[in-house]
This record gives structure tokens, sequence and C-alpha cells, in this order.
């Protein structure tokens, strides 16, 4: 079967109504048409296969068993005219529900627009017992073209398809708690791999020839995971009609979330909870298709406190017309090729619902559920309150937590909301008086 996320022909729309209505084997059915799944890909996400304790043994150290998530589906993604179904694996209520009503809002308005720089890793060489950091720096300097020679090891699978070396630049530190350094940063193409160990391989094949060139010690070679020269971005327009609710116009919604942008862009308080809105999507994607969602997290943090004050990830305005803008610029080092990408059976499946064609455009899409999460989260701050559908999710795990199945699941989760109690002690209480236990 044709995957249509990644034919040339027509596509089916991701805008798939009332998805969330119906029963699990009607969406598995849906998203196996969507995105061409075969029988063997529908056993994996159900559970009935996938990663084997046996497998999950040779992936990491002393392996004890299997820890599964649950794997959502957000919905109405329209990227650069694209359709996509987002795969997002994710524990915490609300998230999946909220990704696809904001993408939604964003259709209206054309959809998201996002990009990818080219895929540019900096890797650190740490040099220090050096009589002159910028002494040293200009011997490194000299050698230039031998260092980019050397890391561009030519049986590298990397090298091999584009990709390899493409600069050195010098950085003298004058003091540090362990006295002078410079540090030699090597700007390396990952092509589509994250390329945290091609970059690492590199350093430590360059390192000889800097410690020769400067006369001082090499310490640490590594990757850093500030990826700046290897950001995504993201931007979308909401129409304000789009955004009006029972108690509020369009118009005082989009000047309430811009009010809220401005509160995360001044305050690190705030912007650290704003920024984890952001996180929420595009972590669940990581997690989804077996990328570092740690990595990810160390590099988008980082890069929000550029300036020396901690602040948003992303840029809420109103345009012209009074419609929302929303942007997301950030460091995004995710790959499409090796590592548990590859290996990972449930990961190899959501590669294939997303249909992405290489790693920078993996990142515009990560990118676009970013904006799209922290657009779900201060919508519903700014209007009727981040709890309401986040606490009706919330009672649900609170049902199924005291032993709840089946029809009792809803029926008690609507009695703690209609009762404004929604704890697990009530939940444990109704389980009794409705005969559940």
């Amino acid at each position: 079967m044709t995957n249509p996320a990644s034919s040339g022909g027509s596509r089916h729309s991701s805008s798939l109504s009332g998805f969330y209505k119906k029963s699990l084997p009607e969406r598995m059915a849906l998203l196996a048409q969507w995105a061409g799944l075969d029988t063997s890909d529908q056993a994996i996400l159900l559970g009935m296969t996938g990663l084997s304790a046996t497998q999950a043994d040779q992936m990491i150290e002393n392996v004890i068993g299997i820890y599964s998530l649950p794997m959502g589906i957000a919905t109405n993604f329209l990227i650069n005219s694209k359709d996509y179904l987002i795969p997002m694996v994710v524990e915490e209520p609300s998230v999946v529900a909220a990704c696809s009503f904001a993408a939604k809002l964003a259709r209206a308005g054309g959809g998201f627009l996002a990009g990818a720089d080219a895929p540019i890793m900096i890797g650190q060489i740490q040099v220090l017992d050096v009589d002159n950091v910028y002494s040293a720096a200009g011997k490194v300097w000299d050698i230039r073209e031998r260092i980019l020679t050397e890391a561009n090891d030519p049986t590298s699978s990397i090298v091999k398809r584009g990709g390899g070396a493409r600069d050195i630049e010098l950085r003298p530190f004058l003091s540090s708690s362990a006295g002078p350094m410079l540090v030699v940063h090597l700007l390396y193409d990952c092509r589509d791999a994250m390329g945290a160990n091609a970059i690492n391989t590199a350093c430590e094949r360059i390192a000889p020839l800097i410690a020769e060139a400067t006369g001082g010690r090499v310490n640490l070679r590594i990757l850093s995971n500030l990826t700046d020269r290897r950001k995504a971005w993201a931007s979308c327009v909401i129409p304000a009609k789009e955004l009006s609710t029972e108690t509020l116009d369009g118009a005082e919604v989009v000047a309430s979330i811009v009010e809220a942008g401005a509160f995360a862009e001044a305050d690190p308080y705030r912007a650290a909870t704003h920024n984890k809105g952001v996180m929420n999507g595009m972590d669940a994607v990581c997690i989804a298709t077996g990328n570092d969602w740690r990595a990810l997290e160390a590099g988008a943090h980082a890069y929000a406190a550029r300036s020396g004050s901690y602040t948003s990830m992303t840029t809420w305005k109103a345009d012209g017309a009074g419609n929302l803008t929303g942007r997301i610029e950030i460091p995004l080092a995710v790959g499409t090729v090796g590592g548990a990408t590859r290996v990972h059976p449930s990961a190899k499946v959501a590669m294939k619902i997303l249909g992405v064609s290489g790693a920078q455009e993996l990142a515009g899409v990560l990118a676009s559920v970013g904006l799209a999460q922290n657009f779900a989260a201060i919508r519903a701050l700014a209007t009727e309150g981040i709890q309401r559908g986040h606490m009706s999710l919330h009672a649900r795990q609170l049902a199924l937590a005291a032993g709840a199945t089946g029809d009792l699941v809803m029926r008690i989760v609507e009695t703690m909301i209609a009762e404004g109690n929604i704890r697990l002690e009530r939940a444990k209480a109704l389980l009794t008086e409705l005969g559940g236990k």
C-alpha cells in the first residue's frame, strides 16, 4: 500500500472530524488508511508486538523489563501546505487534544509555515595549559585545512552522504575556574542524523592535531547541545474570529494572548511554565520518533537564556488586521536515521505516519507542534482558565486509578466534574457506590 503521507499524488486531509469520539479500533482503521499501515504496523501500535525485552536488553544496560506509554495522534496539522498526522507519546492528559485543537484554529489561517537551518552541529575541544590563548588560537587557525581534512573520515556514513566538517571557530577564554583555556568549535554537517556519535568521533580525530599545534593539553572533546547553528522555526496566523468564546469576542482573546506572551517575555518565572507548554508538544513527538528529547530540552532552554535572562521561546502579536500571529525559533537537532529512530519498532511506525523526507522537515514539524501546544496552553489560560479542560481529563485518570473500567469510567468522571470534587478518594467512593467494587 502506498503511504499517502509521502506519495507525490493526492493526499488525505489531517482534519479528521470527531476522531477523538471514535473507538480505538475505528481510530486505528482510519490511521492505517491514512498512513498506509500494514497489519504488522498496527500490531506494534496496539501492543500486540513491538519492542521485546530481548531487544530492550540490547539498547541499554541492566534491563529488567519494558515500560509503556500511550501514543496518540494530533490531527488537523497543515504545515507548508502539507497535511500531517502527528504521533505523540505522552502520559499527561490534555496534551494531544490541545495540540489538535490549536492546529485546527491555525488551519483556518492557512496552517503553519516552517523551516530549518542546514543540520550543522557544534563539537567542542577544550585546550588547557597554553601560555597565551590568543596565540594558541592563531596556531589552530593556521592548520584549519588539515583539521577539516582529518575530521572528514572518508569511511563515515555521514561524509559519504555529503555531510561532514564545514569549518572551525575559535573561542579564547582568558579566565575560568580552571585557568585560561581555548575552546575550538568544529562545525559539522550531520545530514539526516541527529549526529552526536559522528561529531564526537570527529572531535576525537582532530584532538591530537590541536594539541600538537598549540602545545597545550586537550581535555574534553564533545558535542554541544546548544545547537544554535541548527535551528528550526514556525509561524502561524490565527484569525481573530476563530478565537471568540461564549463570553469573549475574538479581539479580546487576541489581546489577552498577546498580554500573556508579554508576561513570559518579561518574567523568567512565567517563562519557565510558558516554555514547558512548548516542550510538552515537542518532547512527545521526539519520544514517538525515537529522538533524544533530553538534548532537545537542553538546547531549547539554553537558547531561551542566550541574552543573559531566561525568556519565552515564542512570540505572540496582533497583526494589522487584528489577527493573532505566533512565531517560534529554536535549536532543534533531530534525526530521521540512526539511533532508536531506526531500532525501536514503534518509532519506525511513527516515522511512517509522519511521512517526512528528512531531518530538516522533521525539525519544521516539531517547531510547528511546539508553537501549537504553546498557543493551546496560553489560550486556555487567557479565556476559561487552564483547569477546565485539564481537570476533566485528570478526572478520567483518577477514575482509572481507582479501578474503574468500561462505562463506569465516564460515569465517575461526569459525577466528579458535576460535584467539583475531582479527587482519588471520591473516585474510589463513587466506584463502590456504583457497584464497581
